[in-house]
C-alpha cells in the first residue's frame, strides 16, 4: 500500500494526515513531509496515524526524530489516533509518552 501524507496547517500549528503503511521504504517520505513542516517552527504537529496500517522500527524512528527536532525548537509532536496494532506497537517498544500519543 502506498504511502500519502497530507498536511494541513492549522491556528495551533501543523497537522499531517498519514495513510497506508510505513516502512523503510518509504520512510523518507514521511521524513520529508515532517521536516517541510519542521521548517515554519510551529508550535505543534501533530501526526493523525487513523489510516495508517502498519509502521515499522524506520517509521517510529522518523517519528522520534522529528519529536526530538520539535523539541529543540520549543515545539512538541503529538501523534493521534494510531490503529490498535500501531498502537501496541509503540506502546512495547516505550516510545508512546515520547511521541505523545493520543488514543481514540
Amino acid at each position: 500500500m502506498d504511502l500519502l501524507v497530507t498536511t494541513q496547517t492549522t491556528a495551533t500549528g501543523i497537522t499531517l494526515m498519514v495513510s497506508g503503511e510505513v516502512d523503510v521504504s518509504c520512510a523518507d517520505e514521511l521524513r520529508n513531509a515532517l521536516f517541510a513542516a519542521l521548517e515554519s517552527k510551529p508550535a505543534q504537529i501533530i501526526v493523525d496515524l487513523s489510516e495508517v496500517s502498519y509502521i515499522d522500527s524506520t517509521g517510529i524512528g522518523v517519528l522520534v526524530g522529528v519529536a526530538h527536532k520539535a523539541a529543540e525548537q520549543n515545539g512538541i509532536l503529538s501523534v493521534i489516533h494510531p490503529q490498535k496494532n500501531v498502537a501496541r506497537v509503540l506502546s512495547l517498544l516505550g516510545v508512546d509518552s515520547e511521541l505523545n500519543v493520543v488514543l481514540d
